[in-house]
């Protein structure tokens, strides 16, 4: 068995991180579309200095589940607007939407989560439910996201308790990763892990124990502080890795 391993395209972390979009944009291609949940749209947005109509950058409110009715429906917003590069920014479902329409439509995605909750954000697979939010299939992209964008101010201004289930989530991949990697199982490339792979798993143990207090802490007074950045890329990057 080989090993494989895949990544995102890029991966850019930091306070005002957001700012970068623009160029991110026009780097994959010529005409984005933000796919942004409610609070996002309202609120986040709003909030940085980045001037989307003068970028033609268009924002389409994300309706709240990733269902077939919703990805069609921004399938359709796609190809009417020529959009090239598709941005999923908010929570779980409005980035498991986004990463959807934007691998069935053959285009890039871009992925700036507003909550370091869980690895999602670098993942090439998504979660599907039905309408009425019951779990209909787990849904595998051609490739990971071709940019990560995370904003560590975004993040620090979210309520804790996204950020402490992140941990949670990330401190169980050194034990899979050294199960996976004793028992040489498959990993959803289909092949068996790399010594990278295995190394980054370690090093997303050590951070959330060496910088998990204090991050939590930052979190609770909404400060960006270097413990902070080393805990949203453990449970963003490193864990998702």
């Amino acid at each position: 068995m080989f090993r494989k391993a895949v990544f995102p395209g890029k991966y850019i972390q930091g306070a005002g991180a957001i700012g970068e979009l623009p160029a991110l944009i026009k780097l994959l291609g010529r005409q984005g579309m933000i796919v942004a949940s409610p609070s996002v749209k309202d609120k986040v947005l709003p909030a940085c200095a980045i001037d989307l109509n003068a970028h033609g950058i268009h924002v389409e409110l994300f309706r709240g589940e990733c269902c077939e009715k919703e990805v069609a429906r921004l399938s359709a917003i796609i190809t009417s607007r020529h959009v090239d590069v598709l941005v999923g920014m908010g929570g779980g479902k409005a980035i498991d939407t986004a990463k959807i329409a934007a691998d069935r439509a053959n285009i890039a995605v871009i992925i700036i989560p507003t909550i370091a909750s869980s690895d999602a954000p670098c993942s090439g697979c998504a979660v599907l439910y039905s309408d009425d939010g019951t779990f209909d299939s787990v849904c595998y992209q051609k490739a990971n996201p071709a940019a990560v964008l995370v904003d560590v101010g975004i993040i620090a201004a979210a309520p804790t308790r996204f950020l402490v289930a992140g941990m949670g989530d990330a401190l169980s991949t050194w034990f899979e990763a050294r199960s996976c990697n004793r028992t040489q199982s498959a990993n959803e490339c289909g092949g068996s892990s790399t010594a990278a792979g295995l190394h980054i798993a370690r090093l997303c143990y050590e951070t959330l124990l060496t910088h998990g207090v204090a991050a939590k802490a930052a979190s609770e007074s909404h400060t960006v502080t270097p413990a902070l950045e080393c805990i949203v890329e453990a449970n963003i990057l490193l864990s998702g890795l």
